[in-house]
């Protein structure tokens, strides 16, 4: 089972602050534009890394998660009905790119260029 605080590598009674800190630092390390050399394990970390910030930066997510875990979210409890709307995981690059504002935070990187699905440069 996943545990969305060793994910971010934060304790439980981690700041919000620390939480974003973490994710900010993981996120950009592991984008799967930075590792293309290892995309498939790089997705799935991002993936993993994307849903840990989304429960965790949110206090009542964080909240239902502490007391039940992700089946606490995901409605996969055994038919023990902690949440009653069960959540949905966004997509990782829509997490990435609210959490950075919607800017390309590898364009000093890269100057011009645009990384999200493809190398184009002006």
């Amino acid at each position: 089972m996943v545990d969305y605080y060793q994910v971010l590598g934060v304790r439980r009674d981690a700041s919000a602050d620390d939480i974003k800190k973490a994710y900010r630092k993981l996120a950009l390390r592991w984008h799967p534009d930075k590792n293309p050399e290892n995309k498939e394990e790089a997705e799935k970390k991002f993936k993993e890394l994307s849903e840990a910030y989304e429960v965790l930066s949110d206090a009542n997510k964080r909240s239902i998660y502490d007391r039940y875990g992700k089946e606490g979210l995901t409605g996969s409890n055994g038919g023990r009905d902690h949440f009653h709307e069960q959540f949905t995981f966004r997509n990782p690059e829509d997490v990435f790119r609210e959490f950075f504002g919607g800017r390309d935070p590898f364009a000093d990187f890269f100057g011009n260029c645009t990384i999200w699905y493809h190398l184009s440069c002006t």
